[in-house]
């Protein structure tokens, strides 16, 4: 396995990262078995990143990391855990809070449902309004020399808002948004990380299975899938998002690949400090994704591949009207092409 580093002060890990949200409840039912044995396979594969969230499945996820994870060597995984979001029991979304206190007691409730005694990267899910970034940070600061966690991460915030935090401790990596379907980072996310040696762990780099060469017209979100909800789904937008895949799909063909590959391919060839993570739930999605590994893309491939699903292509925003309303990478970087 190929390995790329966090950023200037974060560690170096696989290239391919495996993030953990499709395997509570987030796509809709997942089976659980089979959910810890494709953290096995990605972890025999080489895969040493593991993203998750404290707000994915109400704290399942990772506690079925912590399943997985027994009687593996604690310091070969790299866990990337966001926090922040607010959920009821119903599983509404209420919010965010990244108060000092609050990142504190999040990370007490982590590690436990984790079974470990540090976390590796910590990040907030969103930019909390009501709390000023270099508070939170801060506090994450201080559990890093308490030892509790070892990197600062970031999530889904703009260009301002990255250089302040990073004034107040070094940022490890961004996690935000990045594939063929989603370039908004292009125009001064991207550049400022550059600059300040700081990561990229792109998610959604298969724009949730629409580039993963599977989904069609009739296939429909099965209940408690959130793609139901999403623009890039719905009625036309669908219609024209699935003839960007199939163009895609030519250019795979050509190349002996599939979609999904190609997709996550030309996600790695974009620079050595973006790592994709790939949400699979299932051994031979994760197989599929990992192929991507062993696909080499000429100056040629990725003119066609871009000729294919041209930046800005994509009908339809890339999250929700209100979803979108959170996102602070959104209003700094001028829109989600």
């Amino acid at each position: 396995m190929n390995t790329r580093p966090l950023g200037a002060t974060g560690p170096r890990v696989s290239a391919i990262g495996l993030g953990c949200m499709g395997m509570s409840g987030m796509y809709g039912p997942a089976d659980e078995a089979e959910s810890i044995a494709t953290i096995h396979a990605a972890l025999d594969a080489g895969v040493t990143l593991l993203d998750t969230g404290d707000f994915y499945g109400m704290g399942h996820n990772e506690m079925l990391i912590g399943r997985a994870l027994e009687g593996r060597s604690r310091d070969e995984v790299v866990i990337s855990v966001k926090f922040g979001a607010q959920r009821g029991p119903d599983g509404a979304w209420l919010g965010y809070d990244a108060r000092p206190q609050a990142v504190k007691t999040a990370l007490a409730y982590t590690l436990q449902r984790l079974r470990t005694d540090y976390v590796d990267v910590y990040r907030p899910a969103r930019l909390d309004p009501a709390v000023p970034v270099e508070d939170t940070v801060g506090a994450i600061a201080e559990l890093i020399q308490a030892g509790y966690v070892r990197h600062v991460g970031l999530s889904e915030v703009g260009a301002e808002t990255i250089r302040r935090a990073h004034a107040v401790h070094p940022v490890a990596d961004l996690q935000i948004e990045y594939s063929l379907m989603s370039r908004g980072i292009e125009d001064e996310i991207l550049p400022v990380c550059r600059e300040l040696g700081i990561g990229i762990t792109a998610y959604g780099v298969l724009s949730r299975g629409l580039l993963g060469g599977h989904w069609s017209p009739g296939s429909g979100a099965t209940p408690g899938d959130f793609r139901a909800h999403s623009p890039r789904f719905q009625g036309a937008n669908l219609e024209r998002n699935l003839a960007l895949v199939e163009a895609l799909r030519a250019v795979a063909e050509e190349r002996g690949a599939t979609v999904a590959q190609v997709a996550v391919a030309w996600v790695l060839a974009q620079g050595e400090e973006i790592v994709p993570l790939v949400g699979a739930r299932r051994r031979d999605r994760l197989a599929e994704a990992l192929g991507a590994l062993e696909l080499s893309l000429s100056a040629d491939d990725l003119a066609r591949i871009e000729a294919a699903v041209p930046r800005g292509a994509a009908a339809g925003e890339r999250y929700a009207p209100a979803q979108m309303a959170m996102l602070d990478s959104e209003r700094r970087s001028g829109g989600a092409a």
